[in-house]
């Protein structure tokens, strides 16, 4: 059970949900305070990295293709 907890199709999982969730975050922001720029370049940067992120570990789990 200990070894689900940790593995990277979970690592997937929750980062898509958190990737999913500043989406939400990012569109609230942008409309609530459309001037607060600083905020909004935060979330996207951190969008960002979650997004590499995920796209690193999608190929961890995925053969590679052959030749």
């Amino acid at each position: 059970m200990d070894n689900n907890l940790h593995s990277l199709t979970r690592q997937l999982i929750e980062l898509r949900i958190e990737h999913a969730d500043l989406d939400s975050l990012i569109d609230q922001t942008a409309q609530d305070r459309p001037a607060d720029e600083l905020s909004l370049r935060r979330l996207k940067k951190r969008r960002l990295l979650l997004r590499d992120r995920i796209t690193s570990l999608e190929a961890d789990l995925e053969p590679p293709e052959p030749a």
